[in-house]
């Protein structure tokens, strides 16, 4: 079994983020189900014998309330992540991508993280390590082809796509016996602890449970999964604005450390409390001079956070779209001045969004810092429709957002 070790130093996730654009290009849409298939086949010389598949998600509100132990809402979406795999008669690894020339090939056994240009196949790398860790050993090494069609730098969580593609195959490949629930507890670990991202579990854990039609609402203390319903006329519109979501460049960390030392404050208070989503906003307010500034501004947007979050399951569970449209709203604004994870670029676009017809709300989605902005809108609502805003946002910024529009959708699963 593979043994116990220590986080690793942050990497960029940028480069992964560019191969997927770069994946787009290669295959986006083909006419085929399994586009990772012929990638393998082309690459390493015979048909792979299984794969696996994995959407990327949006978050829908309940911004940076994962690790810190609170209630969230993701969803789903139709685009994702493609692997396809197959054993080797060795103990060898090899991970390819279309966007780079040749595999990254290292030994399966003792696995570290890759630095450099190889760096971006520690995301799969990360997997199998910790797959080994908990459950043993592979019988054999593998080859592993991969392909997406997920958006650059959305905010879409393309990692967590990636390791929960690659995980589901793996289990398929390997014959193990895991749990769906371990199987995205897993994959956090690869990206905790292998890649070295302080993420929570929000990512692997909608990309492994989501369905079509439905939300999915994790209790990341207790990591539980269930499913809230969204309405059939309910379209989700993304706006990439194109400003660099790099969460491992940027101030996530930070925020997480934040948020610790709010907690470790608030502690003395209430001392059973480990997570500060434990933590009423009545206290946070009552015992504000003894945080810092920021720690209190942290501390209030995550229990207002999850305030918010129950609001909107109550919301969706009557099918009442222009209440959940203003938890959207009030999620953005207390992001923007509270959690102070937004920009300039995000703000203008959630500002003038939700003044268009058909829009019930919008706010920025995943961790903020760049990245796009997700608005909730009616099922009349149209790209012409958001043509002036994204004019404006055009002349303001000097290039145009990415706009699609996306439905929910199933979540991971092996491709045979």
């Amino acid at each position: 079994m593979v043994g116990k070790r220590q986080s690793q130093p942050i990497v960029r996730k940028k480069a992964f983020f560019l191969s997927l654009r770069l994946f787009s290009i290669f295959h986006v849409r083909l006419l085929m189900s399994d586009p990772a298939s012929a990638i393998f086949q082309q690459q390493f010389g015979h048909a792979p014998a299984t794969g696996g598949y994995a959407p990327g998600r949006l978050e829908f509100i309940g911004n940076h309330v994962d690790y810190n132990g609170g209630l969230v809402i993701g969803a789903t979406i139709d685009r994702g992540v493609h692997v396809a795999t197959g054993r080797r008669p060795d103990r060898r690894v090899r991970v390819f991508s279309p966007a780079y020339g040749s595999p990254v090939e290292t030994a399966l056994d003792g696995l570290t993280p890759l630095q450099g240009a190889a760096a971006w196949a520690n995301y799969p790398l990360g997997v199998a390590w910790s797959l080994q860790k908990n459950g043993g050993p592979f019988p054999t090494g593998f080859d592993l082809a991969i392909t997406g069609d997920l958006p650059a730098g959305a905010g879409l969580s393309s990692s967590a796509a990636l390791e929960l593609a690659t995980a589901v195959a793996l289990r398929e490949l390997f014959a193990l016996a895991i749990e769906p629930v371990n199987l995205a507890r897993w994959c956090r670990q690869a990206e905790n602890e292998f890649v070295g991202m302080p993420c929570g579990i929000l990512d692997q854990g909608v990309s492994m449970f989501g369905q079509a039609g439905r939300l999915v609402l994790l209790d990341c203390q207790a990591e539980t999964f269930n499913t809230v319903p969204v309405p059939d006329s309910a379209r989700f519109w993304i706006f990439n604005t194109g400003a660099k979501h790099a969460l491992l460049d940027s101030l996530y960390a930070a925020r997480r450390r934040e948020c610790e030392a709010a907690l470790a404050v608030l502690k003395r208070h209430q001392p059973k409390a480990v997570f500060l989503a434990e933590i009423p906003a009545a206290d946070v307010e009552r015992y504000r001079t003894e945080l810092t500034p920021d720690q209190y501004s942290r501390a209030l947007h995550v229990t207002r956070e999850i305030e918010r979050v129950k609001a909107t399951v109550a919301a969706l569970e009557k099918g009442d779209l222009k209440t959940v449209g203003q938890q959207l709203v009030a999620s953005h604004q207390s992001s923007r001045e509270l959690f102070q994870n937004s920009c300039p670029e995000l703000d203008f676009l959630v500002d003038r969004l939700i003044k268009l017809p058909g829009v019930y709300g919008a706010r920025l989605t995943g961790g903020g810092f760049g990245g796009a902005v997700m608005a909730l809108t009616d099922p009349e609502f149209t790209a012409a429709a958001a043509q002036p805003v994204t004019a404006a946002y055009t002349r303001q910024f000097g290039h145009e957002p990415v706009v699609f529009t996306t439905r929910t959708g199933p979540g991971a699963r092996a491709v045979k």
